[in-house]
């Protein structure tokens, strides 16, 4: 098949370009549209209790959750102050007035309420309420409001903080980051490109699949938005990825296409016998990491999923740039890819070298080589004893940032966060009567809780505010949640709210990990075992993947949860936890591109092999032909993804480091010295399968 595919792509090479061109040209004007459809949230489990329970309270009880909660500070005067009162009576009125809030409540409009007023006296909530069913959507309006009130107004200073506000603000922090992101990478990558490839022309083909992949993903993203929401986080992974598998299928092919150029072949024998070897390994490359990509799909969140649609997309992109494109220019340049040279080493491969030198002198001590690397990694892996998980709230913006200083007014000013209640749904009004006052009672009693709200009824359902004193994004409210659902309540009470939607999202999650990292171990096993036609190998490269994810992990949690070497990564504020669907999908992207590194190595190691020579050989031999592919390749990935480590959203510079880290000890550590040495104290049954099985396995 790949060989058709080749000889279609040279006698078609123009065409297929031209065709490509405008296929890229089109996908992006129509995927661009995809941007301001993109969601800054997406963290709820919308099977969960706390959905059913919020349901209730917007449908049939008709309450919302306020959209902003500003914090009036009087500048240490009463609250009953004349001059206070008259101008926050002037401030609320202007809110009040805007497009598409339909109420305000604030201490001074309900009457001096209590819960509402600072502990101090000297500040109290102004709490604004729209028309969105759900106020994180309310982004506009939190802009608008935040840029003409968020500072002083008449004699007061205004904080300008809630929902809305917090995802506008991590919005609108991620997009300016990935514009300096992509300036800071993409000349530094050119640069790297021109040193490893050693011209100016090859240096450039990287572009045409890096290009095709993002523009390709942004369209499929765009048609996705029309029927499901789709996060802002996922441009950060549609870019980096699509750069990062530009860059490792170009390399590939273009070294494999000057290797049959060097060797005497024509353009067309090199360009078919290219598609051929290395286009079938860039194949299973890219099916191997669609799968792994996949598995995020299967999270109830919508923030994880849209890490699912853009990986699989990318990752289809990428394999199609690289297998039709890629081999169509390649083709109209012919010997040409190697003009413009600035670095002439560079443009010869060699089948013996430094990296065959590296994998003889590791196959002669294995056992020492592997003791070595396990402690090495190990050592690194250790910090994950400290582990902590939590979602997104305010804190993972820079601490100076506006939204950011507004919610920690509330948290530490106020006795509760009159913002995000707690909300409780007791069916069976009537009949539920006599116990309700010793439930509420009790709920009073769970630590955290500070207050119980007056009743509401409506269709046979009772509607009780509870209010606490933590962040409803955090362990502790976790707890507080747990301890209430414990109680012995009413027959088919559900409890719902911010901190209930949080500890069910937990919950959700934690129940899928299973079903994903299963799905992953056993598509990757199998698809493994199909390319290389071997038992060991595809379990062996799972257990390396999960110690290498192990190390990168646990120098995660060595910098943001015990905060070490922020000089390298900047400042951040340390909640003692990392974002739960962040460290999914460092996980989940580490170990697809580690099989992604796998699957290059593998590839050569056995064509090695199947030409009948040993396997100490074979493991010199393949290793020379495709580490100095692995390692540029793990070079530049990692430079895509560290700049990530610029951002100042906390989040982004988890990925950032997780990732680039991560492929550096994969490429180095694991492949160059893990993997030379376990195949030599495995010999020759690195190749093993039964006999039954081995007809399924593909020929190199």
């Amino acid at each position: 098949m790949f060989e058709r595919i080749g000889h279609f792509i040279f006698r078609n090479r123009k065409r297929v370009l031209a065709l490509s061109i405008l296929t890229v040209i089109l996908a992006g004007g129509v995927g661009s549209l995809v941007f301001p459809k993109l969601s800054s949230g997406g963290y709820s489990n919308p099977k969960s209790d706390s959905a059913r329970a919020d349901s209730f309270v917007t449908n049939t009880f008709h309450i919302k959750d306020p959209a902003l909660s500003l914090v009036v500070d009087t500048h240490g005067r009463p609250l009953n102050d004349p001059t206070v009162i008259g101008d926050e009576t002037s401030l609320e009125k202007s809110i009040a007035g805007m497009a598409t809030v339909t109420k305000t409540v604030s201490y001074w409009s309900a009457d001096d309420a209590p819960s509402l007023a600072s502990r101090d006296g000297h500040a109290g909530y102004l709490l604004v309420y729209t028309l969105a069913a759900d106020p994180t959507t309310s982004t506009d309006l939190a802009s608008s409001i935040q840029k003409q009130y968020d500072g002083t107004y008449k004699s007061l200073r205004v904080y300008v903080g809630g929902s809305s506000t917090i995802y506008n603000a991590i919005s609108t922090k991620i997009k300016r980051d990935l514009g300096v992101a992509e300036a800071i990478s993409i000349p530094l990558t050119f640069l790297f490109l021109l040193f490893i490839f050693g011209g100016l022309i090859s240096s450039a083909m990287p572009l045409v699949v890096g290009v095709s992949a993002i523009l390709g993903t942004f369209f499929i993203l765009y048609l996705i938005s029309l029927f499901t929401g789709v996060s802002i986080f996922a441009l950060n992974l549609t870019t980096g990825m699509g750069l990062g598998l530009g860059i490792d299928y170009s390399l590939l092919i273009v070294n494999r296409f000057r290797e049959e150029l060097h060797a005497g072949n024509s353009v067309e024998e090199s360009i078919v016998r290219t598609v051929a070897t290395a286009g079938r390994t860039v194949f299973f490359s890219g099916i191997t990491v669609f799968v792994t990509l996949a598995s995020m799909l299967f999270f109830p969140l919508m923030f994880l999923r849209s890490f699912g649609y853009a990986g699989v997309a990318v990752v289809a992109m990428a394999v199609l740039g690289a297998l039709i494109p890629l081999p169509a220019v390649l083709a109209i340049l012919g010997t040409r890819i190697d003009s413009m040279v600035v670095r002439k080493s560079a443009i010869t491969p060699k089948s013996d070298g430094r990296w065959a030198a590296t994998a003889r002198f590791v196959m002669k001590r294995p056992v020492a080589i592997v003791l070595g690397c396990l402690i090495i990694l190990g050592v690194f892996a250790a910090p994950l004893k400290d582990i902590a998980f939590s979602q997104v709230d305010s804190r993972a913006l820079p601490a100076s940032n506006i939204a950011a200083i507004a919610d920690a007014q509330s948290l530490t000013r106020f006795s509760s966060q009159e913002s995000t209640p707690i909300h409780l749904i007791i069916p069976h009004a009537s009949s539920n009567a006599s116990s309700l006052p010793e439930y509420l009672a009790a709920v009073a009693k769970v630590p955290n809780v500070v207050g119980v709200g007056q009743q509401s009824v409506s269709n046979g359902y009772v509607s009780v505010d509870v209010y606490d004193k933590v962040g409803a994004r955090t362990n502790a409210a976790q707890t507080m949640i747990t301890a209430i659902r414990s109680l012995r309540a009413p027959a088919g009470t559900l409890v719902g709210g911010a901190a209930a939607d949080y500890t069910d999202t937990q919950a959700g999650i934690a129940k899928t990990l299973p079903l994903a990292f299963g799905w992953i171990a056993l598509s990757v096993v199998i698809l493994l075992f199909l390319f290389t036609g071997s038992i060991i190998l595809p379990i062996k490269a799972v257990l390396l993947n999960i110690v290498s994810l192990s190390a990168s992990l646990g120098l995660v949690t060595w910098i943001f949860i015990d905060g070490h070497m922020t000089w390298l990564v900047g400042t951040f504020t340390n909640v003692g936890s990392l974002d739960t669907g962040m460290v999914i999908l460092t996980a989940v992207v580490t170990f697809a591109l580690s099989m992604d590194y796998e699957v290059f190595l593998l590839s050569r190691i056995k064509e090695e092999h199947e030409a009948g020579h040993s396997n100490i050989e074979s493991v010199a031999t393949g290793l020379q032909r495709s580490a100095r592919i692995i390692t540029a390749a793990a070079l530049l990935l990692a430079v895509v993804f560290a700049v990530f480590i610029t951002s100042g959203v906390t989040n982004i510079k988890i990925l950032g480091l997780g990732v680039a880290f991560a492929v550096l000890v994969d490429a180095t550590v694991v492949r160059a010295l893990l993997v030379p040495a376990l195949m030599r104290l495995f010999g020759d049954l690195n190749w093993w399968a039964p006999k039954a099985l081995k007809r399924f396995s593909v020929k190199h």
